[in-house]
């Protein structure tokens, strides 16, 4: 085939990209490589067509690359293609012209070896500036992302702790694991847990959540330990609680929403109509415009984060709702429980709501109060059970009454009066679908031979999780079972 003559080239890439190409090129002919500023340059010495697909981050930033010579003779256009291909560029870019040269190659006779430049392509530059949320998960080892870690604790305040929480930013290649999670310090005689001359405590990580309320966040309950990093905190009931991971609870979180200093859908003065349609209810008149939205929300957050949020539902008071957390393990339940009141709490922040969870925020009136009822249930009561064990379990939960009461939360005797569904916080009883008395027992318990689970309806809205499962098994640990009665008679 005869050379082309040197129009030839102007005509089919313009005068600027035929003048750049080298003179091995334009006849066709081989010949040794070009070196120093006769080399190849970039993507400007790509045809049209191809250095219209470049992004033009690449061509006005990438620097010169000099390519080895093509093995052996071949025609031209392959020879453009491969090298065009050899050029760094992002993969997407990369592996179409790496085709491309390959079939050219082959179609003119020679192999895909021969197509092939002898020259190692750049690490590709990421010119991606799309927010990080936006991205595909990196791939292991290969990329960093800033994660938001929110170290949340409670704090030494009596005689209800409140949640705090703050923030870090930390790389990692892939979601944290908690053992990846760093201790971390914080001002103690800020949040009553230390003095100003000595103000240092610390933060350990116990569980690890996704956030699914920020863009790669990332929740982290933590315990609060003294400076050295491995002495729990005097305020730091978690670490001291009894724990059985086959033990499970049910909490029953009750709460009103709160704006303006009173309960949401309630009038600036006096009261609402009388309680009895708000339960369960549906509609503006009984749940108002605002409170299922927040609701919805919360449950959602909760379900991101891979908390086991078992339900919701309106309440008997207007303004004041419940859901429904489940955990395996005491430490498992009630870390999820503090996880939820944490979002919900930072949630109603957008609304110019609070959540109320004290137990009778109205006061002696004909208006209910709020628990956070306490499912519980071992694996022996769910596998072997039976009447004898019961009995012998309520005459344990009655004599260590005092005991209970004092964790179930501050106050507990403004609501457990008797009235609203609740027993008198000094006298202990029991009763099937009783929701009168300090433990209902399900139908479903007494049909399945006593084997299942309890509910304690008298924990409150404020009690701590970690103390009231803490409690509850500690009075089922004295209590005889069949393995142990025969041991004790060996």
């Amino acid at each position: 085939m005869a050379p082309k003559r040197p129009g030839f080239w102007k005509r089919m890439f313009g005068a600027r990209t035929a003048s750049r190409l080298p003179a091995a090129v334009a006849s066709s002919q081989p010949s040794e490589p070009p070196t120093g500023p006769a080399a190849l340059s970039g993507v400007d010495a790509l045809p049209p067509h191809v250095r219209a697909a470049t992004p033009t981050a690449l061509a006005t930033s990438q620097p010169a690359t000099a390519v080895t010579p093509l093995a052996g003779p071949a025609p031209a256009i392959p020879r453009i293609v491969a090298a065009a291909a050899a050029l760094p560029m992002p993969a997407g870019v990369t592996a179409p012209l790496a085709a491309a040269a390959a079939k050219a190659a082959m179609s003119a006779g020679a192999t895909t070896a021969d197509a092939k430049p002898s020259i190692a392509a750049a690490p590709a530059k990421n010119t991606d500036t799309r927010p990080t949320s936006t991205l595909s998960p990196p791939l292991k080892g290969t990329a960093m992302t800033k994660y938001k870690l929110e170290y949340i604790w409670l704090d030494g305040y009596t005689p209800v702790p409140n949640l705090r929480g703050k923030t870090q930013i930390k790389e990692f290649s892939e979601f944290p694991t908690l053992e990846q999670l760093p201790l971390w310090g914080f001002d103690g005689s800020s949040t009553m847990q230390a003095e100003g001359r000595s103000s240092d405590c610390v933060l350990k990580p116990v569980a690890v959540y996704p956030d699914g309320g920020r863009s790669n966040g990332v929740l982290v309950m933590c315990e609060v330990m003294m400076p050295d990093g491995v002495t729990p905190h005097a305020t730091n009931r978690r670490a001291s609680i009894l724990d059985d991971s086959g033990a499970w609870f049910g909490f029953e979180q009750e709460y009103f929403f709160y704006k303006d200093g009173r309960p949401l859908g309630f009038p600036t003065a006096g009261y609402p109509a009388p309680q009895g349609p708000y339960y369960t209810g549906v509609g503006y008149s009984n749940v108002g415009s605002v409170a299922r939205e927040i609701v919805e929300k919360h449950l959602d957050l909760c379900l991101a984060a891979g908390i086991n949020h078992e339900g919701i539902n309106a309440e008997v008071a207007k303004g004041q709702w419940e859901f429904q957390i489940f955990g395996k393990g005491s430490k498992k339940a009630a870390d999820e429980m503090w996880m939820a009141r944490y979002l919900m709490q930072r949630l109603t922040e957008s609304y110019g709501i609070d959540i109320e969870y004290h137990c009778k925020p109205l006061g002696d009136t004909d208006w209910n109060g709020s628990g956070m009822h306490a499912n519980f249930s071992t694996e022996y009561m769910r596998t072997i059970g039976g009447k004898t064990y019961f009995e012998a379990l309520m005459k344990e939960f009655e004599k260590n009454l005092h005991d209970h009461i004092a964790v179930y939360g501050p106050d507990n005797d403004k609501r457990l009066t008797g009235k609203h569904e609740t027993a008198p916080w000094n006298k202990f009883s029991y009763g099937v679908a009783d929701r009168g008395a300090s433990i209902r027992v399900p139908h479903s318990f007494i049909k399945n031979d006593y084997k299942g689970y309890l509910e304690d309806r008298r924990p409150n809205s404020q009690g701590d999780p970690y103390a009231i499962a803490s409690q509850i098994l500690k009075t089922i640990a004295a209590v005889p079972t069949a393995a142990t009665a025969t041991a004790a008679a060996a």
